[in-house]
């Protein structure tokens, strides 16, 4: 496809086309490969390259790429530094090289790192409405075979022109997204932190697990994704509990355990009404992650189905977790002593379906934990508190 060869009606139908596209999508790498692959297609090229400015490090960078040479490769290109890229980024002007090599404003660099010769190419600033540049659009080696004309500067002007709205608005959603997610974690390591020796490590290998867990169990990633970040908040309603009961290194008396049982209530309790997705999904977690698939869990006594699949995955991965990792009321189970557990609460307190797919993950789940576990312990030195059920206290 030639752009120079198309009709006037079919050049207008190809720029809707690709601004429908591009106004559609608003996850920053999806959108940036949207608009890497429309540009290429557009204007016949080799290669296209979409750069954008880090104000941190003062670099720019590419994620995606499209062309030979560069698929999965992350480019860095310093702002400071001497290049046809840092050109454009600094000048906000338009770089059209004839002859790459020959050429004293061309870099080698890029080149080098993704196996690929540049031959002729054009960078135009990549501007926001203010005028501000936001990174910088690389199209190189017309497959025609000649230099870059006017014209061709004029369709990538138009075409970055209509792609950094979206692009500005797509990154506005990731810090977004970036943001609730520390809030999110911060949130789960003030609940957790009081009885846990490693906490950043029980909160990660959960997520881990559960996220590994709802793709065996053949979630998509986009939902998978959802369970892996709202999972640490499982118990987040033990802010509310008091030290004596949270941190009693011995057996609960029963009113103690009535008490204990309640973080689940108190959980829901703090992220009920939530509007994000991954606090609607949290808030489950948080208030059914000890139900069981018998019946004889709380805080609801919810049997089978009737608990939301997302808790019967967290459930897993969190006991599983929790056996595994040192406790002020237990020391650590081996990861083979807990995944015995499981499979022997498999029908009572986890879901069958769950179980299998805990069987299809373990020897992944098991690279987790490298930490050489004491030998000394026993299954009944393992039962230190309550004859209530492992899980209770986690």
């Amino acid at each position: 496809m030639q752009i120079s060869k198309l009709t006037a009606e079919e050049k207008l139908n190809l720029l809707v086309d690709f601004g429908m596209k591009v106004s559609n999508e608003i996850k920053l790498d999806t959108l940036l490969d949207v608009v890497a692959t429309q540009i290429t297609k557009i204007l016949n090229v080799g290669r296209c390259i979409i750069f954008l400015k880090d104000t941190e490090t003062k670099e720019l960078w590419s994620k995606i790429a499209q062309g030979k040479g560069v698929e999965q490769t992350e480019i860095r290109v310093p702002l400071n530094g001497k290049s046809e890229i840092a050109l454009a980024a600094n000048t906000g002007e338009i770089v059209n090289i004839t002859n790459a090599y020959e050429d004293p404003r061309f870099s080698m660099e890029v080149d080098m790192v993704t196996d690929y010769r540049t031959k002729n190419l054009v960078a135009v600033p990549l501007k926001n409405n203010a005028g501000k540049v936001l990174g910088v659009f690389q199209v190189s080696n017309k497959n025609d075979g000649t230099p870059f004309d006017k014209k061709d500067e004029g369709i990538l002007m138009l075409l970055t022109a209509m792609a950094a709205g979206a692009i500005e608005i797509a990154r506005l959603y990731e810090d977004i997204h970036v943001s609730q997610l520390e809030t999110i974690y911060r949130l789960a390591v003030t609940a957790e932190y009081r009885d846990q020796q490693d906490t950043r490590s029980h909160l990660k290998n959960i997520s881990i697990i559960s996220y590994l867990l709802a793709l065996a169990l053949g979630l998509d990633q986009k939902d998978a994704e959802l369970i892996k970040n709202a999972s640490p908040l499982h118990d987040i309603g033990k802010v509310a509990l008091a030290d004596n009961i949270l941190l009693k290194p011995a057996r609960l008396t029963d009113d103690e355990y009535e008490i204990m049982k309640s973080h689940t209530t108190y959980g829901g309790r703090i992220l009920e009404g939530a509007h994000s997705k991954v606090l609607q999904m949290a808030h489950k977690i948080s208030l059914c992650h000890h139900e069981k698939w018998d019946g004889t869990g709380y805080p609801a006594g919810l049997k089978g189905e009737a608990i939301p699949l997302e808790a019967r995955i967290v459930s897993v991965a969190d006991v599983f977790d929790a056996l595994c990792m040192d406790r002020v009321y237990k020391a650590a189970w081996t990861p083979d002593e807990a995944f015995k557990h499981i499979l022997e609460q498999s029908g009572k307190a986890f879901d069958p379906n769950v179980v299998e797919a805990f069987k299809v993950i373990f020897s992944s789940v098991r690279k987790i934990y490298k930490t050489k576990r004491p030998t000394t312990s026993t299954m009944a030195h393992h039962t230190l508190y309550n004859a209530t059920p492992l899980k209770e206290r986690n």
